[in-house]
């Protein structure tokens, strides 16, 4: 399991390799926040890589999504698998993120 951090102009993508469990999530949240308190506001959890994720791994997007929110940013969601869009759709969580099917299209947007 691990991320990436890359920047493309003013937008920070997060690439999700592997899993987004209850072991790692801490890991994303800091990367997240410590780009939050430097300016960043526009930021891509790219999941092209991600197999799974558990309900930690949800809890912990709902929750940089509320913070990301309240600096007045915007969070996007790329790249979900089958299964992960599924598993958005049954949690209703999809109605929370924006969900685009492919990195490019969220830098687009």
């Amino acid at each position: 399991m691990s991320f990436n951090l890359r920047r493309f102009g003013q937008v920070t993508v997060i690439e999700v390799a592997g899993q987004l469990i209850v072991g790692n999530r801490q890991e994303l949240k800091q990367m997240v926040l410590g780009e939050l308190e430097q300016g960043s506001r526009s930021f891509v959890v790219d999941f092209a890589l991600t197999g799974y994720i558990d309900s930690s791994g949800l809890g912990i997007l709902v929750s940089l999504s509320k913070k990301i929110r309240e600096a007045g940013g915007r969070l996007q969601l790329a790249s979900l698998n089958e299964d992960l869009r599924r598993l958005f759709e049954l949690t209703k969580l999809y109605t929370l993120f924006e969900i685009r099917d492919s990195l490019e299209e969220a830098l687009s947007e």
